[in-house]
Parts: structure tokens; sequence; C-alpha cells
């Protein structure tokens, strides 16, 4: 199938994909769009809010709507690195009575992984992601074992608790291509979510999209053309995270720590599927600076002349998108 024809085909199931985690999810938009984006570029995601809103339901339904394997881990105190990669175990042999080491796959074995209150877990369990989410493989008992692609984490975490968490390594942060935080719902959407949650209607949702589909999808995003100029005000963006140099009055006022590199990659993929999704053939400026915010905060770290002034990364952002 061609590029043209393939594009038609994924706004056609865009719309149909919308329509079926409507049945199940009432608004919160901008997530699942940039939910969907981020598969759309082998990305992962870390969701932030506050308990009661839906970051565990929105990832379930949508694994839902894709024809894809879930699995959901729930991050405890507890958990180790093997209850996540898989355990090896003895296993007796009945043909020849020899004992010998089998591998059973542990739950990352999947397309799509739900990490529940990743920062619940300390950080050597955590760092059981890292090989997963970088090299798609797990290695264990000297041995390397692949994963199935598409491959996903969707990881969530409570930002208000803080007692009893261990915040994620920056090494981890880095790896998530976006940061998306999910808000109250406005009055509204909660009329609404009250009256399907205390009804007895179930909406069920169909499989919309497999795994062939989405493949082909991620494929078309990498053939999509940039011209110089919409990568230049990317890296540009980038760069002006970095308070060394000749940086902005902003970035020396208000930033430690800025993006890397990889920031720059993210920014540009994911603005070629923003194009996709609004049936451009490539992206502008625009659609960089709509994933900027997703893509950046989590990379940006303050220092205590934000703090003191009550100043957001989002602000800071904000205004590093609209400099010239």
């Amino acid at each position: 199938m061609d590029n043209i024809k393939l594009l038609k085909k994924l706004n056609e199931q865009k719309s149909l994909f919308y329509d079926e985690i409507g049945k199940v999810i009432i608004g919160q938009d901008d997530v699942i769009e940039h939910i969907f984006i981020a598969m759309l570029c082998k990305g992962h995601i870390l969701l932030e809010g506050v308990p009661g809103l839906g970051k565990t339901l929105i990832i379930k339904t949508i694994s839902e709507v894709l024809d894809l394997e879930f699995n959901r881990i729930q991050f405890t105190p507890d958990l180790m690195p093997s209850d996540i990669t898989g355990t090896e175990i003895i296993n007796q042999n009945l043909e020849t009575g020899n004992r010998e080491l089998k591998f059973i796959k542990g739950p990352i074995f999947s397309n799509i992984v739900l990490a529940d209150e990743i920062n619940r877990t300390p950080p050597k369990t955590q760092s059981a992601l890292l090989e997963a989410m970088q090299e798609y493989c797990v290695t264990t008992g000297g041995q390397t074992y692949d994963i199935d692609k598409p491959f996903f984490v969707l990881a969530t975490q409570n930002p208000i608790e803080q007692e009893g968490t261990y915040p994620l390594p920056e090494a981890q942060l880095d790896r998530f291509m976006f940061n998306v935080l999910i808000d109250y719902p406005p009055f509204d959407d909660e009329l609404d979510i009250v009256k399907s949650n205390t009804s007895l209607n179930s909406n069920k949702v169909k499989k919309i999209i497999n795994s062939k589909e989405l493949t082909d999808y991620q494929n078309l995003v990498k053939n999509v053309p940039v011209s110089d100029n919409v990568i230049k005000y990317a890296v540009n963006l980038v760069h002006n995270t970095r308070p060394s140099g000749e940086c902005l009055e902003i970035t020396k006022k208000y930033i430690d720590w800025g993006a890397g590199p990889r920031a720059s990659s993210f920014l540009i993929l994911a603005a070629k599927a923003q194009a996709l999704l609004l049936g451009k053939a490539t992206p502008d400026i625009d659609d960089v600076k709509k994933v900027a915010i997703p893509v950046l905060r989590h990379r940006i770290i303050l220092n205590f002349n934000a703090e003191a002034e009550g100043i957001k990364i989002d602000d800071v952002l904000n205004e590093l998108s609209n400099q010239k």
C-alpha cells in the first residue's frame, strides 16, 4: 500500500479509534491523542494525575481497542525485578530424567505494559524496565530474550503522594517520550461521568487497529519528510533549555538542567505523527509547538529561583516555544 492510501486509512481508523474509546472514556481528548501519537512513534508514556481521574482505565481501554496483548503490573515496595522480567525455575525433563533451567517469562513480555504507580517500587526494580524500554529485550541468566513488537510501556504515577515513593531516575525518565498530566474533568464532563458510572450501561469496545496495521503506521511516520527549518526549530528549542554558554535569560534564571539530544528526535517524530493525524503530508513549526510541552516537561529541572517565584515548567516551556 502506498503512503497516500495508508495516510487515508490512518485517518479513517483514527476516527473509529476515538469513537470507540469515547464509549468508555468521557473527555480527556488531549491525553488520548498524546497516547496515540506516542504509539505511532514507538514511544513510551508517563501519565501523572491524582487518584480517581481514570489513568488506568484510559490505558486499559486503549489496549482493548488495539488488537494487542496487554499486561498490567502493579508496582509495590516489595516488587522484585524478576516479578517483571521473569524467572528461571528448575525443570525435570521427563524423557531423560535430567534437571534443567527453564525461563518463565514475566509480564513485561507483552505488547502493551501498564506499569501502575511506578514510583512506588525501589530503583532496583524500576531499572528492570530500562533494557526492555530501550532495547526491546530482557537479559537474564546470561540469555537474551526478545520482546515482541509493537511494545509500549505506559506508566502511571501520583504526583501528590510522596511518602513511601521512589522518584524515577533521570535515565529512566528520559526514555519516556511523553509526560502527560491528567487534570480534573470540566463540570459537564463530570456530570456525564457520574451518569455513566451509576447506571447499568456497560459499553463494549471493538478492536479497531491490529498489530500489522500499527506497524505500517509506525513506518509511515518514519517516512514523513521534514523541512530543514522545522528540524532547526526543534533542535534550537531543545538547545534553549540548556543553561550553558550564551543561553536565553529565562533559561539562565530558572533552569538547572536542560533536555538532551533524545528530546530533539522525539520532538520531530511526534510532530510527524501530529501532522499525519491532521491529514498533512509534512509537519510545520506549529506541529512541533503542540507536542513540545509533553516531550520536554520531564527532561528539565528547574532551580530554586523558579520554585521561590512559583514558576512552573510548563510556563518556562511556553515562553521558550515562542522565542524567535
